[in-house]
C-alpha cells in the first residue's frame, strides 16, 4: 500500500458478510471480485470480511478461484501470489437456484454459521447482485424472506440497467421499494466511481476561478463524448434491444452531465449532492427530436471491420442506433442558451471519454481571430485535465500559438494508488456512502427525460440511422452538428500542438 494513501475513519468494518449473487458469471469474475481484492491488498477491507460467492453453476471452490484469479492484479499488472492466496481465504461459495428459497435457506445457515464464528453482535451483510435484471426481483425477494436481519445492517447493490424506459423502471422500484428502505439500497452506476467523474465537484466548486467563469457569460458550448473503437463484437443480440442511448447515455453520460450543470451542494451530505442533481434534471427542457444524429456503423472502408448487420445475432435490417449526438437545454439562470451536446458511439476511430468545455471568443479588437480555451477533462484513458490557453510564440515573433496546462495522471500522480471505479463503489456502500449512487427520484426524472425520445427513435416513423464506417469518426453529418451548437473546430494554421516530451498518444 502506498504510503501516500491515508486511512480513513471506517464503520461496520470488521465481521462484514459480502453475498455476490451471481458469482460464476462475467461481471462477478472481472468486475466484482477483483474490486474486493483491490479493497483488500491496499488495507481497505478487513480480514475479517467474509466473501460469499452464490450461483446456480455447481462449482467447487478451486474452479471459483480458477476463473477469478486471472483477473486480480496489481497496478503494475503483476499478481502479488500471497495476497491473493490470503484473500481467498476470506471466499467461500454456495451454489443453488435463484427462484426458490431453497438454496437461500442453504446460503442463510452458511451466513449463520459465519456469523456465529465470528461471535457477530450485529449483522452488517452487503448483497451484491451481478446479475441480469431479469431476476432483480426473485432475488430481492428471497433476499427479504430469508436473509434480511431487522436488527442487523443491511445493504442491496443492484447494477444497471435500471428498467428500459419509465414504465418499468417505476415497476421496479415499485416492487423494490417495500422491501428495501432507500437507504439499503444502492444502485451502482461505475461510472460514478471513475475518478475524473468524482474529481468534477473539486474541480469546479473548489477552484474559484473555474467556478467563476463556468456559466452561460463564458462558455460557449459543453460536450461529452463517448467513443469506442471496436462493435458489438458478437453480442449485437444483447445491443440490438438497448442501442448506444440506453447503453451509455441514459445513465453513465447522463450521470457526469448533472454533475457538470448542477448548483454548488450545500454540504457533503449524500442527499445535498443528489438533491441538487435532481434539480438541475428537472430544469432540463424535453429533448427535441428534430435536434437528434443518429448512426449505425457498416463496414471499414478496407472491407477488414465488419458491418453491424453482418453480426448473426443482429435482427437483419435492424434500424438500431450505435451512435448518437443529442442536445440538451437547461432552462435556468446559469446555463440559458449554451448548448450542451453528448455524443457516443460504437466502431468509432478511438477509445475515449472526455468532457470538453469551449470557451466564448474574445470579442472585438486584438485577439478577436484567435483559438478558443478550451477545457478538457479525460475520463478514460489515461485520465487527465487540460487547459488549452494561447500564448506569444518565443522569441521575436508577435504571433500566438496554443499551449496548454497540463494535469496528467499518469505523470503527476506517479506514486499514488488510483482505485478502480468498482473498488470505490463498493468501498461506498461499505461505508453507507449514498453520494455516488442514483436515488429513486433521479432514476424517475432521467427516464421521463429519455422515454419520449426512445419511444419515437423505436417507433413507425423514427428516423433510418445514417451510415457511417466502421473506424470513422461518427456519421459525416457530426461536423456540421458540431457547429450548429457552437463547437468551433480550430483547423486554421493556429492547430494545437502537444509537446515532444508528451505521453506517446496524441491529444487534439
Amino acid at each position: 500500500m502506498s504510503d501516500n494513501i491515508v486511512q480513513l475513519p471506517v464503520a461496520f468494518e470488521k465481521n462484514t458478510i459480502i453475498v455476490v449473487f451471481g458469482a460464476s458469471g462475467d461481471l462477478a469474475k472481472k468486475k466484482t471480485f477483483p474490486a474486493l481484492f483491490g479493497l483488500y491488498r491496499e488495507g481497505y477491507l478487513d480480514p475479517s470480511t467474509k466473501i460469499i460467492g452464490y450461483a446456480r453453476s455447481d462449482l467447487s471452490l478451486d474452479d471459483l478461484h480458477s476463473r477469478i484469479t486471472p483477473h486480480l492484479g496489481k497496478p503494475n499488472g503483476s499478481a502479488d501470489d500471497a495476497k491473493i492466496e490470503q484473500f481467498f481465504k476470506m471466499v467461500t461459495y454456495v451454489h443453488g437456484p435463484y427462484d426458490t428459497t431453497d438454496g437461500v435457506t442453504k446460503l442463510k445457515l452458511h451466513i449463520e454459521e459465519l456469523e456465529t464464528k465470528m461471535n457477530v453482535q450485529k449483522s452488517h451483510r452487503l448483497f451484491y447482485l451481478a446479475l441480469p435484471p431479469s431476476v432483480f426481483l426473485t432475488v430481492a425477494t428471497n433476499i427479504k424472506k430469508v436473509l434480511y436481519d431487522p436488527n442487523g445492517i443491511t445493504r442491496i447493490v443492484v447494477e444497471k440497467p435500471f428498467g428500459h424506459d419509465l414504465t418499468s423502471a417505476r415497476a421496479l422500484q415499485n416492487n423494490l421499494a417495500p422491501l428495501f428502505r432507500e437507504e439499503e439500497l444502492f444502485r451502482i452506476d461505475h461510472y460514478l466511481g471513475k475518478e475524473l467523474v468524482k474529481n468534477l465537484l473539486v474541480l469546479r466548486f473548489g477552484n474559484q476561478f473555474l467556478n467563476a467563469s463556468w456559466n452561460k457569460d463564458n462558455l460557449q458550448s459543453i460536450q461529452i463524448s463517448f467513443k469506442e473503437p471496436f462493435g458489438t463484437e458478437g453480442r449485437g443480440g444483447y445491443f440490438d434491444s438497448i442501442g448506444i442511448i440506453r447503453d451509455v447515455m441514459q445513465n453513465h453520460l447522463l450521470q457526469i452531465l448533472t454533475l457538470l450543470t448542477m448548483e454548488r451542494p450545500a454540504s457533503f451530505d449524500p442527499e445535498s449532492i443528489r438533491d441538487e442533481k435532481v434539480k438541475v434534471l428537472k430544469s432540463m427542457a424535453p429533448i427535441d427530436h428534430n435536434d437528434i444524429l443518429v448512426g449505425q456503423y457498416t463496414k471499414s472502408k478496407d472491407g477488414s471491420k465488419p458491418a453491424y448487420l453482418d453480426d448473426e445475432t443482429v435482427t437483419p435490417n435492424s434500424k438500431c442506433m450505435t451512435f448518437a449526438a443529442l442536445s440538451f437545454k437547461i432552462q435556468n439562470e446559469r446555463w440559458e442558451g449554451v448548448p450542451i451536446m453528448m455524443r457516443a458511439g460504437k466502431a468509432l476511430n478511438e477509445g475515449k471519454v472526455e468532457i470538453r468545455l469551449q470557451y466564448k471568443a474574445v470579442a472585438s479588437g486584438v485577439f478577436n481571430n484567435i483559438p478558443n480555451n478550451e477545457l478538457v477533462i479525460r475520463v478514460q484513458p489515461n485520465p487527465a485535465v487540460y487547459m488549452k490557453f494561447n500564448a506569444k510564440t518565443p522569441g521575436l515573433s508577435n504571433a500566438t500559438q496554443v499551449t496548454d496546462l497540463d494535469l496528467t495522471y499518469s505523470s503527476r500522480y506517479k506514486d499514488f494508488w488510483i482505485p478502480e471505479a468498482y473498488e470505490v463503489l463498493i468501498r461506498d456502500v461499505l461505508m453507507g456512502n449514498h453520494s455516488n449512487f442514483v436515488r429513486d427520484d433521479e432514476l424517475d426524472v432521467s427516464w421521463k427525460l429519455f422515454t419520449p425520445l426512445l419511444e419515437y427513435l423505436e417507433g413507425p416513423n423514427g428516423p433510418t440511422p445514417e451510415l457511417y464506417p466502421y473506424g470513422a469518426r461518427g456519421p459525416d453529418g457530426l461536423i456540421d452538428y458540431l457547429g450548429k451548437h457552437n463547437y468551433v473546430l480550430h483547423s486554421m494554421g493556429n492547430s494545437y500542438t502537444w509537446p515532444v516530451t508528451k505521453p506517446e498518444e496524441e491529444k487534439n
